[in-house]
């Protein structure tokens, strides 16, 4: 019984994990449009590859910060 109750626990908290993660990298996808851009908006593939990078990197670091305050 006490094994099933923290189980659910964990998955709760992975569950909450998760959507905070997902919400963070919203947040942040959404503040940078927001910003004005400072040059044409036809941006190179380098610089398109840079973003989606960092924000596939920002999401990993969230959800790593996460699981530590666990």
């Amino acid at each position: 019984m006490e094994s099933k109750i923290s189980t659910s626990i964990v998955e709760e908290t992975q569950d909450i994990s998760e959507y905070v993660a997902h919400l963070q990298l919203h947040m942040t996808l959404q503040a940078r449009n927001l910003v004005p851009t400072l040059k044409p908006t036809q941006e190179d593939s380098r610089q398109e590859l840079l973003h989606q990078t960092q924000a596939y990197f920002e999401k990993f670091a969230s959800r790593q910060g996460q699981n530590f305050n666990c």
